[in-house]
């Protein structure tokens, strides 16, 4: 590792397999905590190549403990967070909306980093179990039409880095990676992240994938459509900008989506807007990220998405779902 710091420290950049190296001994208990910690703040000051996030991303993959739901063409809606927004659980929400559509997910997820309450620890106050036995999740997305896949329990390679990122209570590249190692290989993708470089980035990389993407960022910021603002969205055959508009909705301001300033007022939230109880704003930037995801799935317009998200939300149908995974966690 020293010989790695001091390259870096030389403004070098790694190949891809120098990346998956590294990231291989870190899993492996090779380095200490203070020379992890001096890795990852590297890359918080300058900006990570494509290679080495692709050499990061394979290491990760294939350290993990995978999960078979080929059988139920799934998709993941999961942001990068890092954008320093504190915005209610988005993306979470949005799955359960996607489920209540009759779509499949399989949400990766983990306790929140850079923010006060990440999609873990707000399926943990609900009384959602976690676990990474196949038969059970299984059973939840056959049942639920969604599961829950807690990252560390299929990412034991991370243990050695849980607890300096904690520590550092910043954004590093894990942020980054997260949304690209989901264990279950979902056939689907609905991704956000905080930078537009980092758009770029990811769609490289998935473009030689066999995943169906799309790739959100919120031009304002955000890693999602947040409606307070424009959205450039990429796929594998287009890129656009869409408008609040684009949903017929009307543009909204940041404190309308802020989130609870504890895990315990976080859900709250969550339970309320599925509960039918949201906001308008709420309701409307909710079904914005899952009527995305629905026309990911679906292949419909934008539109025909939305709606189909609105009716989930507020026929309760994304409500029973998560009704349906707390009575499987018992």
């Amino acid at each position: 590792m020293k010989t790695i710091l001091n390259r870096l420290i030389q403004h070098e950049t790694l190949t891809k397999e120098e990346a998956k190296s590294v990231l291989k001994n870190i899993s492996h208990g090779q380095y200490n905590p203070s020379q992890i910690a001096s890795f990852l703040t590297v890359f918080m000051m300058r900006n990570i190549t494509i290679e080495e996030l692709a050499g990061f991303r394979e290491a990760l993959l294939e350290l993990c403990i995978p999960i078979n739901l080929k059988d139920y063409e799934t998709i993941d809606l999961c942001g990068t967070g890092g954008d320093g927004k504190d915005t209610f659980n988005i993306s979470t929400l949005a799955s359960f909306v996607t489920a209540g559509a009759g779509i499949h997910v399989a949400k990766h997820g983990n306790y929140g980093v850079s923010s006060i309450s990440g999609s873990s620890n707000v399926m943990e106050t609900l009384g959602v179990k976690f676990s990474n036995n196949n038969d059970f999740l299984k059973k939840c997305v056959e049942e639920a039409g969604i599961c829950i896949l807690h990252a560390p329990l299929f990412h034991p390679a991370m243990k050695n880095v849980a607890p300096i990122r904690k520590e550092l209570a910043v954004k590093t590249f894990f942020n980054m990676l997260g949304p690209m190692v989901n264990p279950s290989f979902p056939k689907h993708q609905l991704v956000g992240v905080f930078s537009l470089e980092l758009a770029r980035m990811y769609a490289y990389l998935y473009q030689n994938t066999e995943t169906i993407f799309t790739i959100l960022h919120g031009l304002d910021g955000y890693d999602e459509i947040s409606l307070t603002g424009n959205t450039k969205l990429i796929s594998k055959n287009f890129e656009q900008i869409i408008k609040p508009e684009d949903f017929n909705v009307s543009k909204l301001n940041e404190t309308e989506i802020q989130g609870g300033i504890t895990v315990k007022k976080s859900a709250e939230i969550f339970l309320n807007i599925l509960s039918g109880k949201g906001t308008d704003a709420q309701n409307n930037v909710v079904c914005a990220n899952a009527g995305m995801a629905i026309a990911t799935v679906r292949n419909c317009s934008i539109t025909d998405g939305f709606q189909l998200a609105k009716e989930s939300l507020l026929s309760e149908k994304a409500l029973e779902k998560l009704k349906k995974l707390q009575q499987l966690s018992q």
